[in-house]
């Protein structure tokens, strides 16, 4: 775990340790596999990484771009996470097109079919799966999630059937949040990364990371079920970490 001074000082730090592990696995000789998320402190992430010095270090045409969940909104809305990161990032760097792979939009392929668009995300997470990823999906090397504050990740709400499904995407129906009506994959599916950073900044966001961290369930928080194969970071403002049991706490940087 790691607590920074506030949400600036979280983003940028966020930034160069993204823009890091991008060069180290691609230096490996693998494509990095990247899956985004949504909310004012992934804005400022990506944000942090178009405008940092470093990021020619990265090449962009070799990342694979995936998005843990996503607004059923037409394309190009300002509420899409889509939309969100090709203007903070995407569009700003060398992506290959055919390696970003946004969720269908509800005037996409699939039309206002929620269900059918979860489908093909799902048979486009298959496609893009190898043996040696041992699952239906891919293994993301960085999985970003951001927590609501009713511990939600992804679109997955407490309570909720998506909660509970295994299906590698679900559509999302009614979701206590607007707009109603989203995509997301599910918790098989982001547990299969082998890193997933949990990225906070807010005071109304302490109870839920507190929850998360301190043994609630999946169901009651499921931000409890965010962690990766390999490694599982949470990358916290002061605001955030706040209400942090001292065993908890003594983990965290200055």
């Amino acid at each position: 775990m790691m607590v920074h001074r506030d949400a600036d000082e979280l983003a940028a730090a966020v930034a160069a340790r993204l823009i890091t592990r991008l060069v180290d696995v691609q230096a490996s000789g693998s494509v990095p596999s990247l899956v985004l998320t949504g909310g004012g402190i992934a804005q400022g992430i990506y944000t942090a990484v178009c405008t940092s010095p470093a990021r020619g270090a990265v090449d962009w045409r070799r990342l694979d771009v995936w998005w843990g969940d996503e607004r059923f909104l037409p394309a190009g809305d300002p509420e899409r996470n889509e939309t969100q990161a090709r203007q903070a990032l995407l569009d700003a760097v060398p992506v290959d097109d055919a390696r970003v792979h946004p969720m269908a939009p509800s005037d996409g392929p699939d039309g206002d079919d929620p269900e059918a668009a979860a489908e093909r995300y799902a048979a486009e997470l298959a496609r893009a799966a190898r043996p040696e990823d041992h699952g239906p999906v891919p293994a993301f090397d960085v999985c970003l999630l951001g927590v609501g504050p009713d511990g939600h990740i992804a679109s997955l709400f407490p309570g909720k059937p998506a909660v509970y499904d295994e299906r590698p995407v679900v559509a999302v129906r009614g979701s206590p949040k607007p707009p109603p009506t989203r995509l997301t994959m599910t918790i098989p599916t982001l547990q299969a990364s082998r890193e997933v950073w949990v990225v906070v900044a807010g005071e109304d966001k302490a109870k839920a990371v507190m929850m998360a961290l301190s043994g609630a369930g999946p169901n009651q928080v499921p931000a409890a079920a965010a962690r990766g194969t390999q490694r599982t970071l949470w990358l916290l403002d002061r605001q955030a970490a706040a209400q942090l049991p001292a065993s908890l706490g003594r983990l965290a940087s200055p």
